[in-house]
């Protein structure tokens, strides 16, 4: 009920208008987001480097409604790559196709996508697509799957475990070599679409994870790069340490080595264990979202994890 309340809370005009206004929801807030300016964002990554971590930036936004405003997210996301190359933090970038676009002007997001994912390749870096609600799965696989057959490589996009579809999808995307972030999923989902019930969620995602570690083995696409801008195939993205044992496990049944299997977390949740698994020489990539279109995500996380609302509430009554 509550998860349900929480992304419905994250789509209200109305709420963003009255918790983005409520200096202490940025406060909190803050644990999950690296700042509202690029500058504060690579400042977290140079920090998070030198913990030994990884990182791909999200400049936050999504559901862009206008032309101009597609317009103003891609160039922000190039100025991004350019400020990414000009720090030499160890970060690739992740990217939403709503954000350009893709809502009211589908071949104008494709435009900005491809704009992006060249200006990375020219950059020596890659391009997460990241996944949104299931009515844009379609048209952001087909997207993907375009940019790799036109050449454009550095650019991998994110299963979710959740929905019905995943394990197609995820085999045609490895056929063609198509980077994944395995995910569980954020959005609300009917259940003619998605699981409904979490442990049937978590056996997905596992069974997923063993599809994604399998492949891995003996292709050269699936290593990581020394430069830390590249992952491998298969990137397992929780924090749910259940999974993360079962896909270290698995990793070790086949015989695969530690670097080809990219562990991926979010910025400020569970920092022990992102360091615990980077010690274990598994690389680790933090999500490290910015900018000022931050309520839709903070939304998100607090639907995903009962702990984050407790620290939510909790802050409440430390004033």
């Amino acid at each position: 009920m509550l998860r349900s309340l929480f992304i419905t809370l994250s789509k209200a005009y109305w709420a963003q208008r009255w918790i983005t206004g409520w200096a202490l929801a940025w406060r909190v807030a803050s644990r999950f987001i690296a700042g509202e300016t690029v500058e504060q964002a690579i400042r977290a990554v140079q920090v998070l480097n030198q913990q030994g971590l990884l990182a791909t930036l999200d400049q936050l936004g999504e559901n862009t409604q206008t032309a101009q405003d597609a317009e103003v997210a891609a160039q922000g996301i190039l100025n991004l790559l350019d400020e990414i190359e000009r720090t030499g933090v160890q970060a690739n970038v992740s990217v939403k196709l709503s954000q350009l676009g893709l809502v009211v002007d589908p071949p104008l997001a494709e435009k900005h996508i491809r704009r992006i994912v060249e200006k990375a390749r020219q950059t020596n870096n890659f391009i997460r697509v990241d996944m949104e609600d299931s009515s844009l799965t379609d048209s952001t696989l087909d997207i993907v799957s375009a940019l790799h057959e036109e050449g454009l490589t550095n650019v991998g996009t994110v299963i979710q475990s959740y929905l019905y579809r995943s394990v197609e999808d995820t085999r045609r995307l490895i056929e063609q070599g198509v980077k994944i972030r395995l995910v569980k999923g954020a959005y609300q989902e009917p259940p003619h679409l998605a699981y409904p019930r979490k442990r049937d969620v978590d056996a997905a995602f596992d069974r997923l994870s063993d599809l994604l570690i399998e492949a891995s083995l003996g292709l050269e696409y699936s290593r990581a790069t020394a430069s830390g801008r590249f992952p491998p195939l298969a990137a397992i993205a929780t924090h749910d340490e259940k999974r993360i044992e079962y896909a270290i496990q698995t990793a070790k049944r086949y015989g695969l080595p530690v670097e080809r299997l990219e562990f991926q977390m979010l910025y400020g949740i569970r920092r022990d264990l992102q360091v615990e698994l980077a010690k274990q020489g598994y690389p680790v990539r933090i999500y490290v979202p910015f900018g000022t279109h931050w309520y839709p995500y903070f939304m998100r996380r607090l639907a995903e994890r009962p702990a984050n609302l407790w620290f939510f509430v909790s802050n409440l009554f430390q004033r």
